[in-house]
């Protein structure tokens, strides 16, 4: 049963990194850069093995995998931000 509870608590997790990976992604790339379209085998068909990014009609496309890395970079330096903007509110 704790397997279980791990496998479903990790799931969403990464959904949750997808998914601010894929905002982040279209926030900041402002349209040059887009993410892999939800359920497709883009990057199976396009992409090298284990990339996380690969070009497609003149876009950069984000795999899986990258929008992962993204939303998990996003978290990290969102934290130190927090702290920081923490600081100098509570001064």
């Amino acid at each position: 049963m704790a397997e279980f509870v791990v496998a479903v608590l990790w799931s969403a997790l990464e959904l949750l990194l997808v998914f601010t990976g894929a905002l982040v992604v279209r926030a900041v790339s402002l349209g040059r850069w887009r993410s892999e379209r939800w359920g497709s085998n883009e990057a199976r068909i396009f992409g090298a093995a284990g990339a996380l990014s690969f070009r497609h009609e003149g876009k950069r496309v984000l795999t899986t995998s990258g929008l992962v890395f993204v939303g998990l970079l996003f978290y990290v330096l969102l934290v130190p931000v927090m702290f920081i903007f923490w600081g100098l509110v509570s001064a």
